[in-house]
């Protein structure tokens, strides 16, 4: 009986064995690596902004509280942008005639708004709120990084699900005193964990709950 295929035909077909296994795998790893390049996440991606405002002079250097700006991060679910009487409560003395605050006079002469674009927004299908995060004891640099450090301000943290899982499934690893929740200087002791149980005890942090999809999903 003559044979019916030649002999290439079994490397054709060890071939292909191999790319049905490997080319998913390859895409699955392309797609992966691509949702998590700063493209996407826009980690490290300073944004345009009307004024280049510096948080390392405001903050680090000036000694400015973030709360002074973001006034509405203790009691709402956003830490809220300061409205244009905040920044002139200094810039109308100080660096008055500063070619780079011209869109800030101009706002306050108007009374129209900074258009500010948003560094760190959750997608529409994430609910989340700052004021639980801090009267739980989560501290500002804990998600925004060294914010202090940036002379032009930039998202730090991709905020990826599995990133606020890590502290969701273990508080303890990351919780500090509230009073230090607003220290950009704060480091974690050497036992962290034993503190970080204890303040989701005093704090009453439901671990259980905090993985639900209904916490972060409404």
């Amino acid at each position: 009986m003559p044979q019916l295929f030649p002999p290439v035909a079994n490397t054709i077909a060890r071939a292909s064995l191999v790319a049905a296994v490997v080319l998913p795998a390859a895409v699955l790893m392309a797609g992966t690596a691509i949702s998590r390049a700063p493209y996407n996440t826009k980690v490290d991606v300073p944004l345009d902004q009307p004024i280049p405002f510096s948080h390392k002079h405001h903050v680090e250097e000036l000694g400015l509280d973030c709360r002074f700006c973001h006034t509405s991060v203790e009691t709402s679910s956003k830490a809220g942008l300061p409205p244009t009487h905040t920044c002139m409560s200094c810039h109308s003395q100080i660096w008055t005639n500063s070619p780079l605050l011209q869109p800030l006079r101009d706002s306050w002469q108007k009374g129209e708004p900074l258009q500010w674009n948003l560094v760190n927004s959750p997608p529409d299908f994430v609910y989340f709120d700052h004021s639980i995060h801090v009267a739980k004891g989560i501290g500002c640099t804990e998600c925004h990084g060294p914010v202090h450090e940036m002379q032009i301000t930039y998202k730090a943290k991709a905020f990826t699900m599995a990133f606020c899982l890590e502290c969701h499934r273990q508080p303890e690893k990351f919780i500090r005193p509230r009073e230090e929740v607003m220290n950009i200087r704060y480091v974690r002791p050497k036992d962290q964990l034993r503190m970080g149980e204890k303040l989701v005890k005093e704090y009453g942090i439901k671990k259980k709950q905090l993985t639900d999809c209904s916490i972060c999903h409404r």
